[in-house]
């Protein structure tokens, strides 16, 4: 049996150190959440059945009105391809433990969210870094990297787009090629796709990457593009039958099954999923705007690649201090909260900004006065 021997979680442990007492939250990874009695009011006719949900287990997949509305999203999965998660976390953990193996090579897009790259590393794989790249005409993944990169024992590939922390896009062209490789080489292709629906420009959107490579796992959940991370509710869309139902029975060993208040707000939620990313993206638009004059005024000091979708960015302070040290600063003297880059493996100067949130403009004006003020 493997033990995994996990290092802490850098991003998780600084949130749960910050996260509820900081007055300002700048660098939240998902959108404008919203009240349970919000959710209802998108479907009154449910409200009273809602209240007379039943409290007890539900289906370990998923319930099938939940699982349905989720493979309406997809064009080539059906509710048996759907498998119900709590949140996005749960998923990833499940889906590394039963398809990756001691000594098999897994290719992470990175920087990523830590688990992505943490547990292979953990379960004894090989894994190489497939790094986006700061060009002068936004971030860059080299192709060839990754073409090269193939091994004999590469058993995966584990994507991000839209990507965290970068709110980088892969073009068309891109997720083809990469599922190109895949079918080439029998690899099993891992998508995180959770920020799906907040693209800026809706002809940048991407297929989902199951609905094009019969071997791809994509990853969505409630929690970031939809601004429900309270549900706690995520999932798994894959035709791949094997790792369905291995990740079906790994399960019993986790959460067992989801919690149904969830999955009736969930199924809600996802009726309407249109009307709420189209909210989340005017929250964002709008913050947008409203920070462009001071990055345009400021460059000599915030190197800025615009994102290309989603509520979080990854700027960098050119600075010799540190990002974790103007951090500590930026919480105790404004009360604002922003994310090092060191969260992430990066560099001293990088932090991730989230605008997703209502209040996002309030903690922008602190932060500008503590940039304006020298501070740094």
């Amino acid at each position: 049996m493997i033990t995994l021997k996990l290092n802490e979680f850098r991003l998780e442990r600084y949130f749960a150190q910050y996260e509820f007492s900081a007055r300002y939250l700048l660098c939240c990874s998902d959108c404008e959440s919203f009240s349970i009695q919000e959710i209802l009011d998108l479907d009154p006719d449910n409200e009273r059945a809602f209240k007379e949900s039943w409290l007890g287990y539900t289906e370990s997949k998923g319930s099938l009105e939940l699982r349905n509305q989720i493979a309406g999203l997809y064009a080539m999965c059906s509710a048996q391809e759907i498998l119900v998660h709590s949140g996005a976390e749960e998923a990833i953990f499940n889906f590394m433990n039963v398809a990756l193996e001691p000594g098999d090579h897994v290719i992470v897009q990175a920087p990523c969210y830590q688990s992505l790259q943490e547990l292979p590393e953990a379960i004894g794989c090989e894994v190489s870094l497939w790094k986006l790249r700061s060009e002068a005409d936004g971030w860059e993944l080299d192709m060839d990297f990754l073409s090269g990169a193939i091994k004999k024992n590469t058993r995966a590939i584990i994507i991000n787009s839209p990507h965290n922390p970068t709110g980088h896009l892969l073009s068309h062209q891109e997720q083809n090629k990469i599922i190109e490789i895949c079918r080439a080489n029998k690899i099993l292709l891992f998508a995180d796709e959770v920020y799906r629906y907040l693209e800026y420009r809706e002809e940048d959107r991407l297929p989902w990457a199951c609905d094009l490579y019969e071997d791809a796992v994509s990853l969505g959940v409630m929690s970031k593009s939809f601004g429900l991370p309270g549900l706690r509710i995520g999932w798994i869309a894959t035709r791949n039958r094997s790792i369905m139902n291995k990740m079906a029975a790994f399960k019993d060993y986790t959460s067992i099954c989801n919690s149904a208040p969830s999955e009736f707000l969930a199924t809600i939620a996802l009726r309407h999923y249109q009307q709420i990313a189209e909210r989340n993206l005017q929250i964002i638009s709008e913050n947008l705007d409203y920070i462009k004059p001071f990055l345009n005024e400021h460059r000599e000091l915030l190197t800025w690649i615009p994102p290309q979708a989603g509520p979080i960015a990854f700027p960098r302070l050119n600075t010799d201090v540190a990002m974790e040290e103007i951090a500590r600063s930026l919480i105790a003297e404004r009360g604002v909260l922003i994310l090092p880059g060191i969260c992430y493996g990066m560099d001293k100067s990088y932090f991730r900004l989230g605008f997703g949130r209502r209040n996002f403009k309030s903690g922008w004006d602190e932060f500008q006065k503590y940039i304006v003020d020298g501070q740094i």
